[in-house]
């Protein structure tokens, strides 16, 4: 069967789409790991066959509506798992309401679940698509469980000095795009026709989060100049926050390293401990049995209090350093006696967990329910590839004229999807192999730069 996966945020998604690709390769089925446009031309210009085309989100936009509409049309099934999870919210209701439709669900033929509390809260909205829906579990919280643990491990020899993570998630002083061009998203995206209080809401939280990085960063000088001599601070900027920003707040602070590389499950199985505030990495932490501390400087009115609640929670710099040095002193004792420690209910309603199945076996079992011959018929790779080819020097050629009709014109970095790293790619498609224990031989060929195909040898 063909099966196309669109990967929208490759830090935090490329990970757990391998690991849907490979397992899916290894059951006979030929994946694509791309971008949207790719898929979507490959499809409507018929260089693609169809097939379960897999996407990140069912938000009931203008514009996503109308590409789901083209690749339906082509004769594919869509299917779906909301990667911005809604895991801050203690209530999922809202959510629902703002990232699905009861026409975008109509367009899809599965929607998976990420656990009990988006479930239930989805097929209680939208009855008439309950029989669609699906509780999986995900395959990024598959990746979040000790049993992955030696795909995210270090090389010791390389990983000089123990470190925390702080896991940065203010995006609204530090986003790579303007106010505008935000402002401008959420109204072609409907965000501000389905939630009429956003903005009203909107400023109060933007103004409260300014405040917040400047707190964060006297805490991490602070933590700098106490700490130095035991370990080290990684600072992993949200994927959407400009790395150069933080570089001038924290220019010339030691021991502080700012990195944007890879998944940040990486970093979070690496560490000794987690710092953040309201961000989903404190579930992250808690699934890899990790120590995760939430800083709370001041309390705010509209910041979620979840990911806060779920963690160790600290409000002064001098309990903050002192309870990451206890954390530090006792990593080992604590990293041992995490291994069995159960989750917290909310947790546990929040991201189901299968301990016999992974989540992303599971969604293969559904794709492989909606399965058949229309969605197996084999592709002509080597016309899709010059296709890719094709695209890539339309583009190259169309920056050329807008730079030549306008001296001013600079061509933005895709900071949501770099181009892949091939030996990056194989490595980790290795490391899962070895991790899942597959057998079969699963071949990789970069078609273009963001552009994966998975099958069997």
């Amino acid at each position: 069967m063909n099966i196309y996966i669109h990967c929208e945020v490759s830090s935090r998604e490329l990970d757990s789409k391998l690991l849907l690709a490979i397992l899916a390769a290894s059951r006979g089925h030929q994946v694509i790991v791309s971008d949207q446009e790719s898929i979507i031309k490959g499809l409507v210009r018929k260089f693609l066959f169809p097939g379960i085309f897999h996407t990140k989100s069912l938000t009931p936009g203008k514009l996503k509506i109308e590409k789901h509409k083209r690749i339906t049309s082509t004769g594919c099934k869509i299917t779906s798992i909301d990667e911005e999870a809604g895991l801050v919210d203690y209530k999922y209701d809202k959510f629902a309401k703002l990232r699905y439709s009861t026409q975008t669900l109509r367009q899809a033929s599965a929607v998976f679940t990420w656990g009990p509390n988006d479930y239930g809260s989805l097929k209680k909205i939208y009855p008439n698509s309950s029989n669609k829906i699906h509780m999986t579990g995900s395959p990024r919280a598959d990746l979040w469980q000790p049993f992955f643990y030696e795909y995210w491990k270090t090389n010791k020899k390389n990983q000089k000095k123990p470190y925390l993570l702080v896991s940065s998630n203010f995006m609204s002083g530090m986003h790579i795009k303007s106010l505008y061009e935000r402002m401008k998203q959420f109204e072609v995206g409907g965000y501000l026709k389905r939630d009429p209080e956003l903005l009203k809401v909107m400023w109060p939280r933007e103004s409260e989060k300014c405040k917040l990085i400047a707190l964060f960063i006297d805490a991490i000088k602070y933590l700098s100049s106490k700490n130095r001599k035991k370990y080290k601070i990684i600072l992993r900027p949200h994927p959407t926050e400009n790395t150069n920003l933080w570089k001038i707040f924290l220019n010339g602070v030691p021991n502080v390293e700012i990195i944007k590389d890879d998944s940040i499950s990486y970093w979070v199985n690496n560490s000794f401990a987690v710092m953040h505030h309201c961000c989903t990495t404190a579930f992250e932490g808690i699934l890899a049995r990790k120590p995760v501390i939430s800083y709370v400087p001041f309390n705010s009115k509209h910041t979620k209090k979840l990911p806060s609640n779920i963690s160790l929670k600290v409000k002064s710099l001098k309990k903050l350093s002192k309870t990451i040095n206890t954390i530090f002193s006792q990593s080992k004792l604590i990293n041992q006696r995490n291994r069995n420690k159960s989750f917290p209910k909310i947790v546990r309603n929040k991201i189901y967990i299968d301990k016999k199945e992974l989540a992303a076996g599971k969604i293969i079992n559904e794709w492989e329910k909606l399965g058949d011959e229309n969605l197996s018929r084999s592709n002509n790779w080597f016309l899709f590839k010059l296709s890719l080819k094709i695209m890539k020097l339309n583009g190259i050629l169309g920056g050329f004229f807008k730079k030549f009709i306008n001296n001013n014109f600079q061509k933005r970095e895709n900071f949501k999807f770099p181009k892949f790293n091939e030996k990056s790619v194989n490595e980790k498609i290795s490391k899962l192999q070895k991790v899942l224990d597959i057998s079969e031989q699963i071949d990789c060929k970069l078609l273009s730069d963001r552009t994966l195909l998975i099958k069997q040898k």
